[in-house]
């Protein structure tokens, strides 16, 4: 059960409403963490342009719906988990990739940038960062404006991850693909 209550709309400030409805209107993602985040509509917002300025950045769609994943494993965010399942099958992940993440395996990459990012994210969440090796290896395969981009997804959306555990904004009951214990 959820720690924070869902704010209906006719309930939020005028600053709220204003930012809840300018992310209706253009990404249509209100939910999830956002649920806590319009509580200070100025995080919310910057979330928000956050999210866009990645999604828009050099990284492809798959690359950070992996990064994403490896992160909600990391942090056990269930509802996280649920989106962005959802979001890399639309993107062209295959089940198989999803379901070795979810188990913490090392799924069947084929591309080198993928495997990278997947390795980046997950050395970064369990080191804190990244070694010379690690570093160099991937400024190699990334170049280092997709490796700025990497490292960025993997702080942000971590803040995602933790802010739904922390309030326990869990995923509906139907969830197709639940974490793995």
């Amino acid at each position: 059960m959820a720690r924070i209550a869902t704010i209906d709309r006719a309930n939020m400030t005028a600053e709220q409403a204003r930012v809840y409805d300018t992310a209706k209107e253009s990404s249509g993602i209100v939910g999830g963490p956002y649920v806590a985040y319009i509580r200070l509509p100025k995080l919310f917002e910057a979330a928000q342009t956050m999210r866009g300025c990645l999604s828009g950045g050099p990284l492809s769609r798959r690359e950070q719906q992996i990064v994403h994943l490896a992160v909600a494993r990391h942090w056990n965010a269930q509802y996280p988990w649920f989106a962005q399942v959802r979001a890399s099958l639309a993107a062209g992940v295959e089940q198989s990739v999803i379901d070795a993440i979810n188990v913490r395996k090392t799924p069947d990459l084929a591309d080198a940038r993928e495997k990278t990012c997947l390795s980046v994210a997950n050395d970064i969440l369990a080191n804190r960062g990244l070694s010379d090796a690690s570093y160099a290896a991937a400024e190699k395969t990334m170049g280092p404006e997709s490796l700025v981009a990497l490292v960025a997804t993997v702080g942000s959306f971590s803040m995602t991850c933790i802010t739904a555990g922390t309030f326990r904004i869990d995923p509906p009951a139907d969830n197709p693909t639940p974490l793995a214990e």
